[in-house]
């Protein structure tokens, strides 16, 4: 970045702003006109030819004004381009929606659509890392002689079931359950996964017949909880379609192929944790998802100070980040309010 002069920057900038608007090619006379820079047009040119030399703008055919490449939009994204403010109305846009939202609503996709509205092109929510929910109550029922299904409450309103095999009658499942009480409710999945594995090896519980069995069913419930995959929720799909960026064949066939390879978007997304205010991957960044012709912008949103998911769009790599950036950190903040306020606070529990 250091080897481009202030004069450089300027012109970049302005080729990538006005490209980002209009989608054409930007030439000399366009910069002259527009940016205001006291610069002549056989100046700009020149410094335009220069920005091509180092890879930061490509020319589609020989008669054309420039495009910018990745490299120009990574350091437009980096160094040159000042965020922009929330509007009154995009504020009140994300605060009312999650206003209204309840516990126990696909709080994944209405955020999804939120985002997608609020930004113009497709939406993406990771959900809360299942090590991460806070649980408020486990139940077993017995459904045969040797299995139970295992019914756990969790805190945001969401009920998630399995079957575990165990051979056990009503009354000891009671015992189970008043002693369970006692441990579950306000800790985390992932807490308590490992509690149960703890409270195993101790003497106490390998004593005592009750203890032992109700933390091995326990932490049987939990297996699959903290040990499957994350769902990832996509909303707005037909706005990135649409985009007359790819409006050819070709283009859309990539798009349908990016948005079905979850597990790059998932790698991506993962990109912005511990990134404060967003991330962006851009172009050839993302691999060759969408055949390089595609961004992402991502941000994380926490439950109790842990960072739980991430929330973001994909778009066109002709995306208008200063605007874009700050809708969804905005969003992702609103997201951490609405877990925390729906989780209502985690309750530490001690027991030996």
């Amino acid at each position: 970045m250091a080897e481009l002069s202030a004069r450089a920057r300027q012109v970049l900038y302005h080729c990538v702003t006005e490209y980002v608007a209009t989608g054409e090619p930007v030439g000399s006379r366009t910069i002259s006109k527009k940016a205001g820079l006291d610069l002549s047009p056989a100046s700009i040119r020149n410094v335009l030819s220069d920005l091509e030399e180092g890879g930061y703008l490509r020319q589609p055919h020989t008669s054309a004004g420039r495009v910018p490449t990745d490299r120009a939009f990574r350091l437009f994204i980096d160094a040159l381009m000042s965020v922009k403010e929330l509007t009154n109305d995009d504020e009140a846009s994300i605060r009312e929606r999650f206003q209204s939202l309840e516990p126990g609503q696909n709080v994944m996709r209405e955020t999804g659509r939120l985002l997608s509205e609020l930004t113009g092109t497709a939406a993406v929510v990771v959900a809360p890392r299942a090590r991460t929910l806070v649980l408020k109550q486990l139940r077993f029922i017995r459904t045969s002689s040797d299995e139970v299904l295992a019914v756990l409450v969790l805190k945001n309103g969401t009920v998630q079931n399995r079957f575990v095999q165990a051979n056990v009658t009503e009354d000891e499942l009671q015992r189970m359950h008043n002693l369970l009480d006692d441990v579950v409710e306000g800790r985390t999945l992932g807490d308590l996964h490992q509690l149960f594995a703890t409270r195993l090896q101790s003497e106490r519980v390998k004593a005592d017949e009750v203890r032992r069995r109700a933390f091995e069913l326990g932490g049987a419930a939990l297996d699959e909880a903290v040990g499957g995959g994350t769902d990832l929720v996509i909303e707005g799909q037909d706005r990135l379609l649409g985009n007359p960026d790819f409006s050819d064949a070709g283009h859309v066939r990539q798009l349908v192929t990016a948005l079905d390879d979850r597990d790059k978007l998932l790698e991506l997304l993962a990109q912005a944790i511990g990134q404060k205010g967003g991330h962006v991957v851009v172009g050839g960044e993302t691999g060759d998802l969408g055949g390089g012709q595609l961004a992402i912008v991502g941000a994380a949103y926490t439950t109790h100070g842990q960072a739980a998911g991430t929330v973001g769009v994909i778009g066109p790599t002709r995306m208008d980040y200063p605007r874009v950036l700050p809708l969804v950190a905005a969003t992702a903040e609103a997201m951490s309010e609405f877990m925390d306020r729906a989780e209502g606070g985690r309750r530490g529990h001690d027991e030996d």
